[in-house]
């Protein structure tokens, strides 16, 4: 009996400690769950806050443990000090780059700037976002090239985004004096219209020495065929002013052979090659970001649909639950394909038919792609 007593005096001031312990793994184990177990099929930035709100609950049980502990007041506190200086040193003395881009990556999903899909530029870089990290933003570029931007780098410098409403397309031109504008700015117009742009505008940005400089601009209200409508203002305005005999250079032009005063340096008109479909650049440099943009919106889709059939399930009647838990069960079911489908995109290119459609194909070791 002496052995048992002095064990239970021994053992009798850690009680609330056993206790607060077995009360805090269940408390977190349920918010784990919550959080994180019953939503596997959310992505790494969906999951993201639900991490770092576990971490707290995590940090505020360990301090919960030390206020319990049958210590001294001095030693508790030091205890929670040394906690405090354990968190901070993991903090100062971690790699001041992965901190930095860390914390960046919160502040982007704060502000929100840009989301996937969008076109943005910054610095040099320019392209279509196709994937957004906790360190850094993957942007896709107009060759294709999958480029990995620090996020501390977007956070110091200026995004130019792009609008999905619409955006401006424009080009500039220079055109000599002997060519009255009145001439010009209604061919330029007829380009733009041309070429597929809705309320274009003629600005004369300059009266160079040699040189009046125009600008034509148009708006353009799908931005994902944004290269493709350069391209054609472009190829619009050649033709327009070529075909009304109008020269697109300054009067500084220079060339290496000997002309007459009156020839005119216009290139001569070749019968376009219709037999072949037109090949749309957006489709091939910006597929992971349109993929990525899709498979976005169709999760956001489906977890709010998900969503009001929960809502709905707590006040239907019984012979509608059982229908109710099958569409999200459903639902489920296709956000996990949706994430598995993602992870094959990485690793998927596509392969170009003759009649301008694609097929998907596995990248092989040597970068080439399977037919």
């Amino acid at each position: 009996m002496g052995i048992w007593n002095r064990t239970v005096e021994i053992a009798l001031p850690y009680l609330p400690l056993l206790c607060i312990t077995i009360a805090l793994g269940a408390i977190l184990l349920a918010a784990h769950w919550f959080l994180i177990g019953r939503h596997a099929e959310l992505d790494s930035e969906r999951m993201f806050p639900r991490q770092i709100v576990m971490l707290g609950l995590t940090l505020v049980a360990l301090v919960a443990m030390v206020l319990v502990l049958p210590i001294s007041e001095a030693s508790r506190n030091r205890m929670i000090g040394i906690i405090g200086l354990l968190v901070s040193g993991v903090v100062a003395f971690s790699s001041t780059n992965l901190v930095a881009s860390l914390m960046a990556g919160i502040l982007l999903r704060l502000t929100k700037p840009f989301r996937t899909g969008d076109f943005i530029r910054v610095g040099d870089h320019f392209g279509r976002v196709s994937e957004r990290g906790l360190f850094d933003t993957e942007v896709q570029s107009e060759s294709r090239e999958l480029i990995a931007i620090p996020n501390t780098y977007l956070v110091s410098h200026p995004v130019t985004t792009i609008r999905t409403s619409g955006t401006i397309i424009s080009t500039t031109l220079s055109l000599g004096y002997d060519v009255h504008h009145s001439q010009v700015e209604p061919l330029l117009l007829r380009a733009a219209e041309e070429s597929g742009l809705e309320e274009p505008f003629v600005h004369i940005l300059e009266l160079g020495n040699y040189a009046i400089t125009y600008r034509i601009s148009g708006f353009l209200p799908e931005v994902k065929w944004l290269i493709t409508a350069r391209s054609n203002l472009c190829r619009s305005v050649l033709d327009i002013l070529h075909g009304q005999g109008i020269e697109i250079m300054s009067p500084t032009y220079m060339n290496q052979r000997r002309v007459d005063d009156a020839g005119k340096i216009i290139p001569t008109l070749v019968q376009e090659d219709l037999s072949a479909p037109p090949v749309v650049a957006e489709d091939i440099v910006f597929d992971k970001a349109e993929q990525a943009e899709q498979t976005e919106n169709e999760k956001q889709n489906l977890m709010d649909e998900m969503q009001e059939l929960e809502t709905a399930l707590k006040e239907a009647p019984e012979e509608e639950k059982k229908r109710i838990k099958d569409a999200i069960a459903k639902g489920r079911e296709r956000l996990k394909l949706l994430e598995q489908t993602t992870e094959e995109a990485n690793t998927e290119i596509y392969v170009a038919k003759p009649d301008g459609s694609r097929d998907p194909g596995k990248v092989s070791g040597t970068g080439s792609a399977a037919p």
